[in-house]
């Protein structure tokens, strides 16, 4: 079994070259798209618009006929139903441009009286029309492959007139909690065990980050079961093993994943975090979280994120972070990419955000997560920040 501990960013860039993305697909309504992954670029099938168009409320004209009309001296037309020189025809905004008219005055810039219209303005050809294919012209490629679709980008297919549009499948997630100390929810509690949450917790951190999700039952501390419930989990994409991952008696997640594929790294250089596994079966991506709450989500947070993002085709985003003051020393540990737990208040207004340390050490202390806003992350080779240092905080979404 592996004992050395791996660097952080190695063991994910690793872990990472050791599976492919997900080569499915499937056709999914426009109106359900929002946030998928396109399978393939869009080509406009018609001109957008696919008429002349008046752009704006007010009168289809020659813009000949406007020549010298100012706010003092209008041009007087004659209001008509088609155009010819002197006249001049009612349009309101997305109206078809009338055959002989090249621009439109605002309605704001005239005055009606019965069949006569005073232009106060002068105005030059193609103002305020829009062209055939002004926004989108046919055989342009509007969208490409990998592209996540923002409803924005969804009201562009619309536009197309497309009613459905090929999409990568989301990854599906298999999460395995494990450890003979867990109770699901609902069940009556006893002095030594403790309400299973890292399965929950994981489970729902794959959906916001765009996967399905299957969570097992609970699975005792035995190899044999363990091994049952990881062959029965790899008909999914990727898998989540919560707990066992330590060196202790009862932790038999490594050696588990080693007898069924490939154990890449077991003990990573990440604080809290150290007994993190990172493993292939068959060609499927398994994290095995350690058990400890904080540990777990930072496990999560740094290696199964971004293996959900390889499989599904999903960007790259920027992380959500701020700039505060630390309103105490923390520490960080050389060799360990150290996950410091911050809040981040704001004593007095225009003086920015202070980030108060929470629960440094104890990586099974749930409520410190749910009370801090981010991360400080402490590079390996840094012991640790200063009070009163501006640090980068990394929110916990």
């Amino acid at each position: 079994m592996l004992r050395k501990r791996s660097n952080a960013e190695e063991a994910r860039e690793l872990f990472l070259n050791a599976f492919q993305p997900l080569s499915s697909t499937e056709i999914l309504p426009i109106e359900d798209c929002d946030g998928r992954i396109l399978a393939c670029d869009i080509k406009a099938a018609i001109n957008v618009p696919h008429y002349r168009r008046a752009a704006m409320d007010g009168f289809a004209v020659i813009a000949s006929d406007t020549l010298g009309a100012g706010s003092s001296s209008p041009v007087i037309l004659n209001l008509r139903k088609s155009i010819e020189k002197g006249a001049c025809v009612r349009v309101h905004t997305g109206s078809p441009m009338p055959a002989g008219a090249d621009a439109v005055v605002m309605v704001e810039d005239t005055v009606l009286h019965s069949e006569k219209v005073e232009v106060f303005t002068q105005i030059h050809p193609l103002k305020n029309v829009g062209e055939i294919g002004e926004d989108i012209q046919k055989d342009d490629i509007i969208l490409k492959e990998g592209h996540r679709l923002r409803p924005c980008d969804i009201a562009i297919l619309a536009s197309l007139g497309m009613g459905s549009v090929a999409v990568f499948r989301k990854p599906l997630v298999a999460i395995i909690p494990t450890g003979e100390e867990l109770v699901a929810r609902g069940k009556e509690i006893r002095e030594g065990e403790v309400y299973e949450t890292n399965g929950l917790m994981a489970s729902l951190y794959m959906r916001k980050w765009g996967g399905d999700t299957k969570l097992f039952d609970i699975v005792t501390d035995d190899p044999e079961k363990i091994k049952e419930a990881v062959k029965r989990a790899l008909d999914a994409d990727m898998v989540i093993i919560s707990g066992g991952t330590s060196v202790g008696k009862r932790d038999y997640v490594p050696s588990v994943i080693g007898s069924l594929g490939n154990l890449l790294v077991h003990g990573i250089g990440i604080s809290p975090g150290k007994p993190t596994a990172l493993g292939i079966i068959k060609g499927k991506p398994v994290v095995c979280m350690p058990g400890y709450p904080v540990a777990g989500l930072v496990a999560l947070y740094f290696f199964a994120r971004a293996a959900l993002r390889k499989l599904g085709h999903l960007p790259e985003e920027q992380e959500r972070t701020v700039r505060a003051v630390l309103s105490e020393k923390i520490p960080g540990r050389i060799g360990f990419k150290t996950f410091a737990r911050v809040k981040l208040e704001t004593p007095y207004l225009n003086t920015g955000s202070r980030a108060v340390p929470l629960a440094i050490h104890g990586a099974g202390i749930l409520s410190s997560v749910s009370k801090a806003d981010g991360f400080v992350i402490i590079p390996e080779s840094v012991e640790g920040y200063d009070k009163g240092e501006e640090v980068e905080v990394v929110l916990i979404e």
